[in-house]
């Protein structure tokens, strides 16, 4: 595992003396699958930690230590599964009709109808009701290539199950295997500005988070867990499953803007100018539709950091997609290698939407290096993540002897867990997994519904 934490931290510059003070525990397999998902999940909490530290070494000029279990970072890779609110598990977030269908010509396509709005479209698209046997008897009059065009054109997000040899032969991933794992790219001139000052390595520093779902909210958690005040913005016109809510909201201010409304566009530009890192997971080029592509923001607020979280990267055909962790795991040759290796005549997804996770802390990892640059040597940041290209780093970590491996249930990780009093109710749910030595990582604020909170920052004093 250093060896691969090696890796990333050379990838984003770091310095190479800094992993000295890194102390990882536990191996492959924790779950039940050949994928290292518990080494993926310790690397990448271990880059955004240790990259913290640094930053709060630039402050103080002193170091701490850091240290991931990798029990601890499983747990946090499937955080939205150990949530409890009020003692009971968190409501369901796929309905009925998730999940995969054969087509006409025996090919297994993955519908993702887990928001109401995609699901809605997706059976009026089929013109079917809402049960998995109308919907497969639908889906069965299609050729797999045709029906998963014709959901991209509408919009809609599916995917044909592939193996991983037609992913690495498809355009999209020949696209894909030409990008980094991550970019952190210089994309404007700003003066050298300190990231924060205070007790903590993100005190003072001022993140608007405009992401969904699971990946950018983990990023905005993350920063929120090394003391940033992060605000997150919401959408009203977009759906948010409220179980992720409840479980990614933590640490977080939270305010509702329209950007249809020429008053709440110009209210966010005002919240930009006074941020220091901007993360967004919209598909490539929709906020600069808006006025809010990383260059404006860079003119806007000089010495910005710009955080883009997309599904299948900036580049290729399906670019502009619409994508989420399952769907990756569909095309990519994951969920197929998994159904196989279990012994199924079908695909499985993972045990963990490892995905999501890792490259929730990959843009948290790219932001915090961007800070570091930006207080070394000035400029404004462009860091570009996306869950395609995490899923081939993820699969180039080879395999492990895993579909044995027992479950690990809520009782295995009772001990990870911590409890918070928040409006949703009591939520019992996973603390951060990495432990910094001087400043541990821990959320000042309880999750809470979107729209709790005025489109404004917290005074810094």
């Amino acid at each position: 595992m250093k060896d691969e934490l090696a890796r990333i931290w050379a990838v984003a510059g770091g310095d190479r003396a800094a992993l000295e003070r890194v102390v990882l525990t536990g191996a492959d397999p924790l779950l039940p699958t050949g994928f290292k998902i518990g080494t993926a999940a310790t690397v990448v909490i271990a880059a955004s930690a240790l990259a913290a530290t640094e930053l709060w070494r630039l402050e103080t000029g002193r170091g701490q230590s850091v240290a991931v279990d990798m029990r601890a970072a499983v747990a946090a890779f499937r955080s939205e599964r150990y949530l409890r609110v009020n003692g009971e598990p968190a409501p369901d977030v796929r309905g009925p009709i998730f999940g995969f269908y054969r087509t006409r010509d025996a090919h297994w396509i993955q519908l993702h109808s887990a928001m109401p709005h995609h699901r809605e479209a997706l059976l009026a698209f089929l013109g079917v009701g809402s049960t998995r046997e109308a919907v497969a008897a639908a889906v069965e009059k299609w050729e797999a290539d045709d029906l998963e065009d014709a959901l991209a054109a509408q919009g809609l997000p599916a995917g044909i199950v592939r193996s991983r040899a037609e992913w690495q032969a498809h355009p999209q991933g020949r696209a894909v295997a030409t990008l980094p794992l991550l970019e952190v790219l210089r994309i404007g001139d700003a003066r050298p500005e300190p990231a924060g000052a205070g007790p903590r390595p993100l005190a003072g520093v001022r993140v608007l988070d405009l992401t969904r779902v699971i990946a950018g909210p983990v990023c905005g958690r993350a920063l929120a867990s090394y003391g940033a005040d992060v605000l997150h913005i919401a959408n009203p016109h977009l759906a948010d499953a409220p179980a992720h809510v409840m479980d990614i909201a933590a640490g977080k201010l939270s305010a509702v803007l329209d950007l249809r409304r020429s008053e709440d566009a110009d209210r966010l530009r005002g919240l930009a100018r006074e941020c220091d890192v901007f993360c967004q997971s919209f598909r490539p080029g929709a906020l600069a539709r808006r006025g809010f592509g990383p260059e404006d923001l860079a003119r806007l607020r000089p010495g910005i950091v710009c955080v883009t979280l997309s599904a299948y990267g900036h580049v290729g055909p399906w670019h502009e997609r619409r994508g989420f962790e399952t769907l990756i795991q569909s095309v990519s040759g994951m969920a197929h290698e998994h159904g196989l290796d279990l012994g199924l005549d079908r695909p499985q997804h993972l045990p963990a939407q490892v995905v999501d996770h890792g490259t929730g802390y990959l843009a948290a990892f790219g932001a915090l290096v961007a800070l570091a640059r930006r207080a070394r040597e000035g400029g404004s940041y462009l860091v570009r993540v996306s869950l395609a290209q995490t899923a081939r780093w993820v699969d180039a970590l080879g395999r492990v002897e895993g579909r044995r491996t027992p479950e690990l249930t809520p009782a295995d990780v009772d001990d990870l867990l911590v409890e918070s009093a928040t409006p949703f109710g009591r939520l019992r749910h996973v603390r951060p997994a990495a432990r910094l030595s001087e400043t541990p990582a821990s959320w000042s604020r309880p999750a809470v519904p979107h729209g709790t909170h005025e489109p404004a920052w917290p005074s810094r004093a």
